[in-house]
């Protein structure tokens, strides 16, 4: 699907009346404002403005205590300009609405750094200087969730009238249950040009795995994670229940991850990962080299809420250790079998909750590091990791702000004032957290992570 300049959707789309613009904070959230068509054409033109701070507030969307973007500098406006991907409708609301995508920059034209997308871009802007491409392809766990009661439960099927308390993976029943939602989803999809590909049903309480197509613009895979997770929510809600890509929403049952698989193209579209073997070539060691490197220093960006390390726990479909494999899905970073020319790498120690820009600007990063280095891997294991003696990633959030605030890896991958304000910002949760039981955690991780 052709992606239309800004003013040529707007023509196409007459019905349109309203529309949203928005970008995300470090949190994933989207931030924004509501704007009438007829005015549409100014935020086209000239972009629109929100304090710099907007892209830097808690989970429930307050400002962050002694920031240096709030009072100190007089919580100073931003510019904030369409992204290249332009408009798109919004299928989960009753009235036909479209929504454009933004991001920060200063008012002489710089990049924002406190912009999760553009530290995506900066890492995206390394691989090029470089000659090289990411192809990137993104796997998105989610639940859905009857959220009408006291307690979190799989919503009635619409076909059968009944409740299905049990996992059931791969189950064709499972989605068949809530076939009229996939079909909707699969719709809204084509519409906003998501390349959402197979759907499965998962491990959890009414949980499903959705793939999107790999591509080789990081960027806009980003997007595509970031958009789909919005549309999910919006989307179930039109539906009559609720649906959290929490990381971990029922204690007895695995959680939600988001898994990353991706390759490295040269100039001449060639695949360095490929070495015409099972095996790949010394490149993709050094790449899986520099993501197991950079883990436990990023556990920040994987993990980035106190419900996140519920999901963490061994025997549970969530990496702990810090160890590479061939076709071992117990392994943090997983080298898939199948054709050499597709040899790539998986990346599945993230849990649903992430905010998918930091989240591929962190393994793209990290894999980066690694190349530039030409750092070696220890050997990949065999058999389970959760049975062997591995180092493992931070196990609790306090542990995972540490190592992010004192890495030198860190550094080389986003700018120091994405990496102040996101330890602000986790520092600021945790306090207020702290002081909530964990089904007022649920409360609000349920309907904005």
């Amino acid at each position: 699907m052709t992606t239309l300049p800004p003013k040529d959707w707007l023509h196409a789309n007459p019905q349109v009346r309203t529309i949203r613009v928005a970008a995300s904070d470090l949190n994933g959230q989207p931030r924004g404002k509501r704007v009438p068509t007829r005015f549409a054409h100014k935020v086209v033109e000239d972009g629109t403005r929100f304090p710099l701070s907007a892209l830097n507030l808690d989970i429930w969307g307050e400002d962050i205590d002694d920031s240096p973007l709030v009072f100190e500098t007089g919580d100073a406006d931003g510019v904030l300009r369409p992204t290249e991907r332009g408009f798109m409708p919004m299928p989960w609301l009753s009235a036909p609405t479209g929504l454009l995508p933004i991001w920060m920059f200063h008012e002489d034209g710089r990049p924002f750094d406190g912009d999760p997308r553009h530290a995506l871009r900066a890492v995206v802007d390394r691989y090029k200087a470089l000659g090289l491409t990411p192809v990137v392809a993104v796997e998105l766990e989610f639940f859905l969730i009857d959220d009408s009661g006291k307690s979190l439960q799989v919503p009635l099927s619409p076909r059968s009238g009944k409740r299905r308390k049990a996992a059931e993976i791969l189950s064709i029943r499972a989605l068949d249950a809530f076939d009229q939602f996939f079909t909707d989803l699969y719709d809204a999809c084509e519409a906003m040009d998501i390349p959402a590909d197979t759907a499965i049903s998962e491990a959890g309480l009414g949980q499903f795995e959705i793939n999107l197509m790999h591509q080789d613009d990081a960027l806009r895979a980003a997007d595509d994670a970031w958009l789909f997770k919005m549309l999910v929510k919006g989307l179930a809600r039109s539906h009559g229940f609720a649906a959290s890509f929490m990381a971990k929403p029922y204690e007895d049952y695995a959680g939600s991850g988001l898994h990353v698989h991706f390759s490295v193209l040269d100039k001449d579209g060639r695949n360095i990962f490929d070495d015409g073997g099972p095996k790949g070539t010394d490149v993709l060691r050094h790449a899986i080299a520099g993501c197991l490197t950079a883990l436990p220093d990023s556990m920040l960006i994987f993990a980035p809420h106190a419900n996140s390390y519920d999901r963490l726990v061994p025997d549970n479909h969530a990496p702990t250790g810090i160890a590479w494999a061939y076709e071992n899905r117990t392994a943090a970073i997983r080298v898939p079998a199948g054709a050499s020319a597709a040899r790539r790498i998986e990346h599945r120690v993230a849990g649903g909750d992430v905010n998918p820009y930091l989240h591929l600007a962190a393994v793209l990063g990290a894999a980066l590091t690694g190349i530039e280095d030409k750092v070696e891997p220890p050997a990949p294991i065999t058999g389970s990791a959760y049975a062997l003696d591995l180092p493992q990633v931070p196990n609790t959030w306090a542990d995972a702000i540490t190592a992010f605030d004192t890495s030198d890896r860190i550094k080389r991958i986003f700018a120091p004032m994405l990496i102040q304000n996101l330890l602000m910002t986790k520092r600021q949760e945790m306090h207020y957290m702290a002081e909530l039981t964990p089904q007022e955690q649920v409360e609000i991780y349920l309907d904005t992570v």
